[in-house]
């Protein structure tokens, strides 16, 4: 059967709880019609790019499935009658990635220490670190500054 990922974004405001509810429910659709769900990821509850529905944040859960395209088809048309469910999107792979998703890995470095000194320390700004007096510029008469205007 062919490989799949599928990622649906659930409303804001549901709980984890109901958002595990509705991984179940679609998990038992593939695995009714003789597919499995062979890894669940919770990504959390995260801003979206832009409003969705008056949203903008989404409870994002991301499936790795081997399932037909039949199967695939059902679930997703129960998504589309799903409230709860604002988008989602079905991706056919050649083969399912190991371990961690590439998101929830830039989740674990966001965790580390910062490497350098406070934000506020932005090292040696050599003569212009006080923002004070250019030094390249001459000195301003008042009769320079309209030089194209008739006297």
């Amino acid at each position: 059967m062919p490989l799949y990922e599928h990622i649906f974004l659930a409303r804001q405001d549901v709980s984890s709880q109901q958002v595990e509810t509705l991984c179940e429910q679609f998990r038992n659709i593939i695995t009714e019609r003789g597919g499995t769900v062979s890894k669940t990821e919770s990504w959390g509850l995260r801003a979206l790019a832009f409003r969705i529905r008056k949203n903008r944040k989404a409870h994002y859960t991301m499936f790795n499935i081997d399932a037909s395209p039949e199967a695939i088809a059902e679930m997703e048309r129960q998504m589309g009658l799903n409230e709860d469910v604002i988008r989602f999107m079905t991706i056919r792979v050649e083969s399912h990635e190991e371990g961690q998703s590439a998101i929830l890995t830039r989740r674990d470095r966001d965790d580390r220490p910062p490497r350098g000194g406070p934000r506020g320390d932005r090292g040696d700004r050599g003569d212009r670190g006080d923002r004070g007096d250019r030094g390249d510029r001459r000195p301003r008469d008042d009769n320079d500054s309209d030089e194209g205007e008739a006297a």
